[in-house]
């Protein structure tokens, strides 16, 4: 337990407490953040998750169905429960309230703190990757799509969305799917299924782009907190606790159901004990819609967290068993 606290989570906590320091000092901004996660999500990440899964074979692709179908099931099931909560149990909260609360705490933020956390706690291998691509793809292809069309349909009905003009429902799925981090592993997974050889010459240029994912990406997260005016309130609080607790716990218990591979599940339930998405921020800051208190529950969930993923690693351990190559 120890060496995944000082090898998984110090680093994480190191290298975004430097960003939020530079934040405060005026180092750096919100629009250079923007700039850094532009980086992360439209270059880096999605040639970190294409190299890796473009080396992977069909066999493994098979074997991880099982982890697409709990992934789905577990994560949009979650963000549908954070929504009702949210819309319908607070007084003074709408439908669009409820929406980018799902966004928040009803989303793993993968993209950013995915390979950060899982690759020091698992290595570096495709099985990361996938499980970081599955998880991404169901939060941004998926996720993404339903809480902007739940928003804007209560946006519709206030009177709210601009020039008062209705927006497609397809529209979110068809932007959500235009961007990098959604078509890349989705365009590897295809790859490998028609059976093209890799050129590994390639590769080291991927590697290196690749490599600037997590360490930009937590840096960005850290200036992005640093920004943040919090106000915890039981709205706040409710939402860490769902996030932290409720999603990694249902993953468990449905991977469990399904006998999934153990790797994998010790991963699913990490990547789902992560932090909320920071993407829903972006969205709530885009809409004016739940930013303070969306806010503050992502402040948090990222101080919990260093707590929560060791904690959830010991339970995995006692309920599924000892993962191999991870000593707890």
């Amino acid at each position: 337990m120890l060496h995944i606290i000082l090898y998984a989570i110090v680093p994480i906590v190191v290298i975004m407490l430097v960003g939020y320091i530079s934040g405060k000092k005026g180092v750096f901004n919100g629009d250079d953040s923007k700039k850094f996660n532009k980086v992360v999500l439209d270059y880096a990440l999605p040639a970190a998750l294409f190299v890796s899964i473009v080396q992977s074979s069909r066999s493994m692709l098979a074997a991880d169905l099982k982890l697409t179908i709990v992934s789905t099931l577990v994560i949009m099931g979650c963000f549908m429960v954070v929504y009702f909560v949210f819309a319908k149990c607070f007084k003074g909260n709408t439908g669009a309230d409820g929406a980018v609360a799902a966004l928040i705490n009803g989303s793993p933020t993968i993209g950013f703190l995915g390979f950060a956390v899982l690759e020091p706690i698992f290595g570096t291998n495709p099985s990361v990757a996938l499980v970081v691509a599955i998880v991404g793809i169901v939060v941004n292809a998926i996720g993404i799509p339903v809480g902007l069309s739940l928003m804007n349909a209560s946006l519709d009905k206030q009177g709210q969305t601009a020039g008062g003009k209705k927006e497609s429902a397809w529209k979110p799925v068809i932007n959500a799917l235009k961007q990098p981090v959604a078509w890349a592993p989705i365009l590897a997974v295809v790859w490998v299924l028609v059976g093209i050889p890799w050129p590994k010459e390639i590769s080291p240029s991927f590697d290196l782009m690749a490599k600037a994912n997590a360490s930009m990406a937590v840096f960005s997260a850290g200036i992005t907190l640093s920004s943040i005016k919090v106000t915890i309130n039981w709205q706040a609080v409710l939402g860490s606790i769902l996030k932290l607790i409720m999603m990694p716990a249902l993953a468990l218990a449905v991977g469990m159901l399904c006998h999934m591979d153990t790797e994998n599940l010790y991963m699913l339930v990490v990547a789902c004990a992560l932090p909320p998405a920071f993407s829903g921020i972006i969205i709530a800051d885009e809409y004016d819609v739940y930013v303070a208190t969306g806010t503050s529950s992502l402040t948090l969930s990222v101080i919990l967290f260093v707590v929560a993923c060791p904690i959830w690693l010991y339970i995995t351990q006692l309920v599924a068993g000892p993962c191999p190559g991870v000593t707890i």
